[in-house]
């Protein structure tokens, strides 16, 4: 459980995909995606494939920690329903047209 207070310090947006292109001998895509006047590069993993990205609207945590995946640095995360084990995830997209940098609450 966290609390309120700590939900409050996720800064969850939308991004819409401007690429999205796999990384070599690896099972990770990178993505570039403008979440409001900022283009930010994450890696996203487990099973995606860049068809699955390319310029959808899709939920990013832009808060997150910087870190390197296989050499490749990652600025966030794209959120993602893990529906079980050999599935492709489901990845979250609003059901309208929502413009890049619109806050989650």
């Amino acid at each position: 459980m966290i609390t309120f207070k700590d939900f409050e310090k996720l800064d969850i947006r939308i991004g819409k995909v401007k690429s999205a292109e796999k990384i070599p001998e690896t099972r990770l895509i990178k993505i570039k995606v403008d979440i409001g006047g900022e283009v930010r590069q994450l890696v996203a993993g487990g099973g995606l494939g860049s068809e699955d990205l390319l310029s959808k609207n899709v939920v990013v945590l832009a808060n997150l920690e910087p870190r390197a995946l296989r050499g490749v640095q990652s600025n966030g995360m794209i959120l993602a329903a893990d529906i079980g084990e050999g599935k492709k995830p489901v990845i979250l997209v609003p059901d309208e047209d929502v413009p890049a940098g619109t806050k989650v609450r």
